[in-house]
């Protein structure tokens, strides 16, 4: 059972300040008064002290006339009637606000979940993007890495074939020195045919040079064309690891905004959900005034009771 909020002496001293002031005791008058608590409960905690204190006194008293009597009961239907409409209109004006309010509240929460979802597809086709931009980029790196490695393959060879053409050149050397020092040996006696053999071989080693020659600059060409692709794999890496750091940025910044957007969902449904709790306590609130409205009610044909003739010519009345 949920304890008591408010003790008996607290209400009946609220009660009593309320009487002392002049004010109407109503169980809404003895909330206010107490701070809080069931109006309900107030006013039967209330109604109760009074039975208590009163002493029923019977006196003779002179009935109305029947003009008067006709005109009270007149009177107070119209004032219970009139209480009954006011509180049906009060509850239907309550209720349709509170409907109306979460309506709107709905349908706003429903809105921000449709633009959140619009970015979050919207981020998602980004991402989709960056990634794609991002796997060409790494294809174009390992093509050019392997044409790099194609090129080095050819500057290899060539470096081999240069080293043979410079052993065969000292080949050719060794064996023009041999050769003149044969020639010189037999120079008197093969004079010509010496000079015809050494302008040979002048001829092999000019055209060994000039072979020579041409592979340096082979090599020289591909050395050059080695280095251009370095040069260029090299840029080519730096923009992948710059689309790739971008990419990551974008990244994070997608899924900040997801975050973002997530947080604005759950602020709609909290607010969604104050907005029925709202709903709820004025559908208590209404309720709480409908009870009253009946114990108004109640009064009144208590009243009317009270203010028809008896049969004695007597009434009992509370001090």
């Amino acid at each position: 059972m949920r304890p008591t909020e408010f003790t008996s002496e607290q209400i009946i001293q609220a009660g009593q300040e309320l009487l002392d002031s002049g004010r109407n005791i109503t169980g809404f008058a003895l909330r206010n008064k107490v701070g809080g608590g069931n109006p309900n409960r107030l006013k039967q905690v209330w109604d109760e002290y009074v039975s208590r204190q009163s002493v029923t006194k019977t006196e003779p008293v002179a009935e109305l006339p029947v003009e008067v009597a006709d005109e009270v009961a007149a009177v107070t239907k119209a004032l219970t009637d009139r209480l009954a409409n006011l509180a049906v209109e009060l509850n239907d004006k309550a209720v349709k606000a509170a409907e109306r309010r979460v309506a709107e509240v709905v349908r706003a929460a429903g809105e921000q979940r449709e633009q959140a979802e619009r970015e979050l597809a919207d981020a998602s086709q980004t991402v989709d993007d960056l990634e794609t931009k991002l796997d060409q980029a790494e294809g174009d790196a390992a093509a050019l890495a392997a044409k790099y490695a194609e090129l080095q393959a050819a500057s290899q060879a060539q470096a081999i074939e240069l080293a043979q053409a410079r052993e065969r050149l000292a080949v050719i050397v060794q064996e023009s020195k041999t050769a003149r020092d044969e020639h010189t040996a037999e120079l008197y006696r093969l004079n010509a045919g010496i000079e015809g053999e050494r302008s040979r071989h002048q001829n092999e080693i000019a055209q060994i040079r000039t072979e020579l020659a041409e592979q340096k600059k082979t090599l020289a060409a591909a050395n050059a064309e080695r280095e251009r692709l370095r040069a260029e794999l090299a840029t080519v890496t730096a923009k992948s690891e710059t689309a790739d750091q971008a990419n990551q940025e974008r990244r994070k910044q997608a899924e900040a905004e997801a975050l973002r957007v997530a947080e604005r969902m759950a602020k709609a449904e909290r607010e969604r959900d104050e907005a029925r709790e709202a709903a709820a306590a004025a559908r208590e609130d209404v309720a709480a005034l409908r009870g009253q409205l009946e114990a108004i009610a109640t009064q009144n044909a208590a009243l009317m009771a009270a203010l028809k003739p008896s049969g004695g010519g007597k009434r009992s009345t509370k001090e």
